[in-house]
């Protein structure tokens, strides 16, 4: 069935009304970080103190990102409020449902146009008048409602798959301190060692010349970044590749399976993830520190739970400098004391791990296939094929 597309000024108004610093009071508002993209939820940020301009909002508006960077962001507030203007309120009219409208904002479609639209040198964005150009499929209200509610119950059962999964990495949490303490207090009395003393190889990354951004190709060895480091997880995202014939000159930086790789820049400072089986062979970039367990004293799991632990973050910021960007140098890494229970106990903690690890899987698993239907669905929505 063809649906009538309109222009989104004709049905919606981008309601800029400014609220100046002399008639502000201090409190709670919402900036782009506090809108959930993958949700849309809005939650008050900190007290702002700033004493810039803001935007009004109210429960009746759709609030839009309107940077390049962030055009996935829009939120429906519960509640009215401040917002940074970054953000566009958006308050559709009797003739445009307001969650069919958070919907369209964040098809793939839409962000694309949206992105091609933005204009500007370091942080590029959408002009509201620009935006109000854009068309959109308004089809009777009823069926509005009817598309935002099916779109709702499919991001609905995406949600409660992401709560699940945040939960197993609580429970992950709680059987690491529960089985080794806090790192920090170490209650249970483990001899304290330098970390480096537990691998049979610690090392950074090829610094300089040796490795830099024009000698990644298409394919080829893979290059762990900083990027692709996350708290216990590896990201397989952002992939960078060198040459076989300059990872030859290069191998002693090689990374294998099992080898615990360390981010320590960015946020946090430290964080760690297992290079994972399916990756064979790759080599890691400067400030992404490589250590190889050795077997007799520890094990990958469980260094890379502590080396994720807050409180292992906390031992480690006296050695971490830096002006504008702060890091921890591999050298003062080497010598962080931590607390070293015995072998036999990290590895009932591994297999632990490995029990949640595949719940996390089945779960992942599933998550991946309601993205691809929510996908689907959002697609054929706004074709009126849904």
């Amino acid at each position: 069935m063809k649906v009538k597309r309109v222009a989104l000024g004709s049905v919606a108004a981008i309601e800029r009304v400014g609220v100046a610093p002399e008639h502000m009071e201090d409190g709670s508002y919402v900036s782009l970080e506090d809108i959930d993209s993958a949700t849309g939820d809005v939650r008050l940020g900190a007290r702002e103190s700033s004493r810039s301009t803001k935007f009004r909002y109210n429960p009746s508006h759709v609030l839009y990102g309107k940077l390049r960077p962030y055009l996935k962001k829009v939120g429906r507030p519960l509640s009215a409020g401040l917002c940074s203007t970054d953000i566009l309120p958006i308050c559709p009219s009797d003739r445009l449902d307001k969650d069919y409208l958070f919907h369209f904002l964040r098809t793939p479609e839409f962000t694309a146009r949206a992105a091609r639209a933005a204009v500007g040198v370091n942080l590029p964005r959408l002009s509201p008048s620009v935006l109000s150009t854009f068309d959109i499929p308004l089809p009777p209200l009823p069926e509005q409602r009817r598309i935002a509610a099916i779109l709702d119950k499919a991001d609905d059962l995406r949600a409660k798959r992401r709560a699940a999964l945040a939960q197993l990495d609580t429970l992950t949490q709680s059987i690491f301190l529960d089985m080794f303490g806090d790192p920090a207090t170490n209650p249970k009395g483990w001899p304290c060692e330098p970390i480096g003393t537990l691998a049979v190889k610690f090392s950074d990354g090829p610094f300089g010349s040796n490795l830099k951004t024009e000698h990644y190709k298409d394919n080829g060895v893979r290059v762990v970044r900083l990027q692709n480091i996350g708290i216990g997880v590896f990201v397989n995202q952002d992939a960078a590749y060198i040459s076989e014939q300059h990872f030859a000159q290069l191998k002693k930086h090689e990374c294998k399976p099992g080898d615990v790789l360390i981010g320590t820049l960015g946020d946090p400072n430290l964080r760690a993830c297992v290079q994972p089986d399916w990756l064979q062979v790759a080599i890691n970039k400067a400030d992404c520190v490589q250590l190889r367990p050795d077997e007799r004293l520890a094990n990958a799991a469980f260094l890379c739970a502590l080396l994720n632990q807050p409180a292992t973050e906390r031992m480690a910021q006296d050695l971490m400098h830096g002006q504008t960007r702060v890091r921890i140098s591999m050298g003062r890494l080497r010598g962080l004391h931590v607390p070293v229970p015995p072998i036999e106990l990290q590895r009932i903690f591994a297999l632990k791990l490995h029990e949640v690890d595949k719940l996390k899987a089945i779960i992942q698993k599933s998550l991946a296939d309601l993205d691809t239907l929510f996908a689907s669905l959002q697609h054929r929505a706004f074709r009126g094929e849904l």
